[in-house]
C-alpha cells in the first residue's frame, strides 16, 4: 500500500477526477481488465450491423419495391416489423438478459442477426423462389428479435465492466454504434444500388459484418460479468425480480417520464430514418440525397454524442445535457416539417394523401405520388410537446452516483457541489497521527489515501 501512496495524485489540482477514482478503486480493491473493451467491440460492431440490416431497404425503398414486384406498404413492413417485434419480445429480452447474462444474450443476439441475413438474401440466391415478401420479412423478423436484445445491452455492460469514470462513454460508443449503422445502410445502400441488378450484391454485403459480429461473440466472449467488480455500484448490484422490477418502475414518476418522451424520440427518429427516402423523392430528391441526409444527421449526432459522453463523465450533469439535446431535437424537427412541409410510422404513412398538383417526382414506383405535409408537421408538433414535458417536470437524483459518493467523500462533495442531492453524511474518521498526514487533495483525497495507506484507519473503515 506504500507504493501506492507514492504513486498516487501528487499535490494540488491538478489530477483530474478520473485519476481520483482511479486511485479510490483501487484502495476499495476493485480491478478493471482490458478484455472489458473487446466486449465493447463486439457489441458496438453487432448493434451497428443490426442497425445497417434494419434500414438497408429504406433509403432504395422504390428500387426495391420494383425489382421485386411489392408494393412500398410491403416495403415499409421491412422496418416496421423492428418495431412489431420489439413490443412483445423486448420484456422477453430483459428478462434473458438477467436471467442468462449479457454473455449468453449477446451471443444469442449475435447468431439471430447472422441467421436473418442470410435469411433475407436467399430469394437472390435462389430464382425459384416465389414469394420473396416471406423471405426478407422472417429475415428481417430474426434480426428484430436480434435487435431487443442489443439495445438493452450497453448500459448492462458499462455497469458491470467499466468504472465510474468510464461508465457513460462506454454506453455511448455502444449505444451510438447503433444509428452509426443507421448512417451506414443511408450511405451504402444507395451507394451500392443504381439499378435493379445491384440488389443481389448490397444483400451480400450486408452479411458479412453480422457474421464478423457472430464470429467474435461466439470465440472472444467469456463471462458474463468480470471476476472483481470495476467500481462499489458494480459491487452491491442487485436486480429485483421480474415482476418486481416492474412494478417498480410503473410506480416511479421520473422512469416514466423519461420512457414517454424518450420512447416517443425513438419512435420519431426512427419513422424518420425509414421514411426519409420516400419523403424526398416526391419533392424531387434522388435516392443518393435522401441517404446523404439521412447520414448527416447521424454524423452530427455521433459528434456531439462523442463530446457530451465525455463531458458527462465528468461533470455528472446527465439531465441538464439530455434537456438541452431534446430541445434541439425538436427544432430540428419543426425546422424539417416547415422546410418539407411502430405507431408513429404508422401513422405518419395514413396521414398522407393523394398529391394533386404537379410533382418534381424521383419515386421510381408507379403508386400514386403522396404528400408528406401533415406528416411532417404531425412529428414536429409531437417532437416538441415531448421536448417540453421532459424539460419541465423531470428531475431524479443520480442514485449510483449517489451510492459511489457515500463510499468516497471526495467524490461526494464534488457531486454535491454540482448541485445533485447529497449522500447519506458518514461518520467522522479520527484524525491520523501528524507524521502519516499529507497535504489535503481535492476536498481531502490525499487525506483519505494517506489514512487507508498507513494502517491508520478508524475500526470498520473500508
Amino acid at each position: 500500500m506504500a507504493a501506492a501512496t507514492a504513486d498516487g495524485p501528487g499535490t494540488g489540482d491538478d489530477r483530474s477526477g478520473a485519476e481520483l477514482a482511479q486511485v479510490l478503486s483501487a484502495l476499495g480493491g476493485y480491478r478493471v481488465y482490458a478484455r472489458r473493451w473487446v466486449f465493447l467491440l463486439v457489441l458496438s460492431l453487432l448493434s451497428c450491423s443490426n442497425a445497417t440490416l434494419w434500414l438497408s431497404f429504406a433509403p432504395i425503398a422504390d428500387t426495391v419495391a420494383k425489382h421485386f414486384s411489392l408494393s412500398l406498404e410491403q416495403i415499409n413492413w421491412l422496418s416496421l416489423v423492428y418495431f412489431v417485434v420489439s413490443i412483445p419480445f423486448g420484456m422477453a429480452a430483459i428478462w434473458v438478459l438477467d436471467s442468462v447474462g449479457l454473455r449468453s444474450a449477446t451471443v444469442l443476439g449475435a447468431w439471430l442477426n447472422f441467421l436473418g441475413s442470410v435469411l433475407r438474401a436467399l430469394p437472390c440466391m435462389d430464382l425459384s423462389i416465389q414469394t420473396p415478401f416471406s423471405f426478407l420479412l422472417a429475415g428481417q423478423s430474426l434480426c428484430a428479435l436480434a435487435q431487443t436484445l442489443v439495445v438493452f445491452s450497453p448500459a448492462k455492460l458499462a455497469a458491470l465492466w467499466f468504472p465510474e469514470h468510464q461508465r457513460a462513454t462506454a454506453n455511448m460508443i455502444a449505444t451510438m454504434s447503433n444509428p452509426l449503422g443507421v448512417l451506414l445502410a443511408n450511405v451504402l445502400s444507395p451507394a451500392l444500388v443504381k439499378e435493379e441488378g445491384d440488389i443481389p450484391w448490397m444483400l451480400g454485403a450486408y452479411v458479412i459484418p453480422a457474421g464478423i459480429a457472430c464470429l467474435l461473440a461466439t470465440a472472444c466472449l467469456w463471462e458474463n460479468v468480470p471476476p472483481t467488480p470495476p467500481s462499489a455500484a458494480a459491487a452491491s448490484s442487485t436486480s429485483e425480480k421480474f415482476l418486481d422490477g416492474l412494478k417498480l418502475l410503473v410506480r416511479n414518476k421520473a422512469y416514466l417520464i423519461l420512457a414517454l418522451c424518450f420512447g416517443a424520440g425513438i419512435g420519431i427518429f426512427s419513422s424518420f430514418s425509414a421514411l426519409l427516402e420516400q419523403i424526398l423523392c416526391v419533392k424531387g430528391y434522388s435516392n443518393d440525397f435522401a441517404g446523404l441526409c439521412g447520414a448527416l444527421f447521424i454524423t452530427f449526432g455521433f459528434l456531439g454524442a462523442l463530446c457530451l459522453g465525455r463531458y458527462v463523465d465528468r461533470t455528472k450533469h446527465f439531465t441538464e445535457v439530455t434537456k438541452i439535446g431534446f430541445c434541439l431535437t425538436s427544432m430540428a424537427c419543426v425546422a424539417f416539417a416547415v422546410i418539407e412541409g411502430a405507431l408513429i410510422m404508422v401513422l405518419l404513412t395514413m396521414l398522407t394523401v393523394r398529391r394533386a398538383e404537379p410533382s418534381f417526382s424521383t419515386c421510381q414506383h408507379e403508386e400514386a405520388l403522396l404528400d408528406w405535409m401533415v406528416s411532417m408537421l404531425l412529428m414536429a408538433s409531437l417532437c416538441a410537446a415531448c421536448s417540453c414535458v421532459f424539460v419541465l417536470f423531470f428531475h431524479t437524483p443520480y442514485r449510483r452516483v449517489q451510492l459511489e459518493a457515500s463510499a468516497y467523500p471526495s467524490i461526494q462533495e464534488d457531486y454535491v457541489q454540482g448541485g445533485a442531492d447529497p449522500a447519506p453524511p458518514r461518520e467522522p474518521h479520527p484524525e491520523p497521527p501528524a507524521p502519516h498526514r499529507q497535504p489535503a487533495l481535492h476536498g481531502g483525497v490525499g487525506e483519505c489515501v494517506s489514512r487507508r495507506c498507513s494502517g491508520s484507519a478508524a475500526p470498520g473503515e473500508p
